[in-house]
C-alpha cells in the first residue's frame, strides 16, 4: 500500500479524487492518492476537507506520514469526525489560501539561502512567516539582507524542478544546503527544486511558479542562537 503523492508535482493542484484504502489505529485516513503535503522539512502538514459521494464533509486538520519509508500519507480528520470507509471515493480539497501561504514563503526561504550563503542549520515555514537558521559567527545587518532579498526577488524567477538518482545527490553533496534536515530519499530518486538563474537544491516541499507570487517579504529579525548560529526571520508583508 502507498500513496500516490500529487503533491510532489501538482504544486498548485487544489483538489483531487481518490480512493480511501485504510483508516490507520489512530484514525488518519489513507488514500491511494492527495494533493495534501504531509508534516516534514519544516513544512507543516496541509489541512482542508474530504467530502464523500453524498456531500458529508470530513474535516481534515493536518496531514501527516504514515511509515518510515515516507510513502504512506495519513489524513487527520478534526476531533469526532466521522471517517469514510475503506473503498469510498472521496474528493479531497485543500485549504488553498493556508496552503498558498506556505508555497509562498517556502519559496522566500530559498531565496533567503541565496541571499545568506551560509550552511542552514534550522529552519520552519509558518503561516505567512518562517525562519533559516544560519552556520553563521560574524553578525550581520538585518538592511543588508534586505537589500539581497528585495534584489532576487525582482528578477521574478521562474521555479520548476526535475529529478535526479540518489547517487547523483552522492557525488554533488554541495546541492544540499541544510544540516539539519537532509532530502527525501529511499525511492532511487531525489527532486530537484530550481530557482533559474538563482538556486538549485533537493527539496520535497510545495512552491510557487515564479518568484513574483511571492510578493513582499520583510526581513523581521536577526537573532544570534548561540556561538555560531544566527537566526533569520521573514514575514509575507
Amino acid at each position: 500500500m502507498i500513496t500516490v503523492l500529487q503533491f510532489r508535482d501538482e504544486w498548485h493542484t487544489q483538489k483531487s479524487l481518490g480512493r480511501v484504502l485504510a483508516i490507520t489505529e489512530r484514525g488518519g485516513i489513507i488514500v491511494d492518492r492527495t494533493v495534501f503535503y504531509p508534516t516534514g522539512g519544516g513544512q507543516p502538514g496541509d489541512s482542508g476537507m474530504l467530502i464523500r459521494t453524498d456531500g458529508a464533509i470530513i474535516p481534515i486538520s493536518t496531514t501527516v506520514w504514515d511509515n518510515p519509508e515516507k510513502t504512506i500519507v495519513a489524513h487527520v480528520p478534526a476531533e469526532g469526525a466521522i471517517p469514510p470507509a475503506p473503498g469510498e471515493t472521496v474528493e479531497l480539497v485543500l485549504d488553498w489560501p493556508l496552503r498558498y501561504a506556505r508555497m509562498r514563503m517556502h519559496t522566500a526561504l530559498h531565496l533567503l539561502s541565496v541571499a545568506l550563503p551560509y550552511p542552514v542549520s534550522g529552519g520552519a515555514i509558518g503561516d505567512g512567516e518562517g525562519r533559516l537558521d544560519f552556520d553563521l559567527p560574524e553578525a550581520i545587518e538585518k538592511e543588508v539582507v534586505q537589500a539581497r532579498l528585495d534584489a532576487l526577488l525582482a528578477k521574478d524567477s521562474a521555479v520548476i524542478d526535475r529529478w535526479i538518482t540518489d547517487g547523483e545527490l552522492d557525488a554533488n553533496p554541495g546541492l544540499v544546503k541544510t544540516m539539519s534536515v537532509q532530502p527525501p530519499r529511499g525511492q532511487g530518486r531525489v527532486r530537484l527544486v530550481e530557482i533559474e538563474g538563482i538556486d538549485l537544491q533537493p527539496c520535497g516541499g510545495t512552491h510557487v511558479r515564479r518568484t513574483s507570487e511571492i510578493g513582499r517579504v520583510e526581513v523581521t529579525q536577526i537573532e544570534k542562537k548561540g556561538k555560531q548560529n544566527r537566526r533569520v526571520r521573514v514575514r509575507l508583508a
